[in-house]
């Protein structure tokens, strides 16, 4: 199982879309999505829920626990 960190970036590359432009789309700074891809910070149950709506994926293929 990667970690969810793994997972954001590998999702936002699928899309071919820079960190920022990320960030941009569910209203955090570009500096929140490097942390949560490097796995230094954890995204809330909100920010969960905004890369779900975003990346049209459930919430089990975001955190590793369904493939994607």
């Amino acid at each position: 199982m990667r970690d969810i960190g793994q997972r954001i970036k590998e999702l936002r590359e699928q899309k071919c879309i820079s960190q920022k432009d990320l960030a941009d789309a569910i209203g955090v700074k570009q500096h929140t999505i490097s942390e949560y891809e490097n796995d230094k910070k954890r995204p809330s149950y909100e920010v969960l829920v905004l890369f779900v709506k975003f990346f049209s994926v459930t919430a089990g293929q975001l955190i590793g626990t369904e493939d994607l």
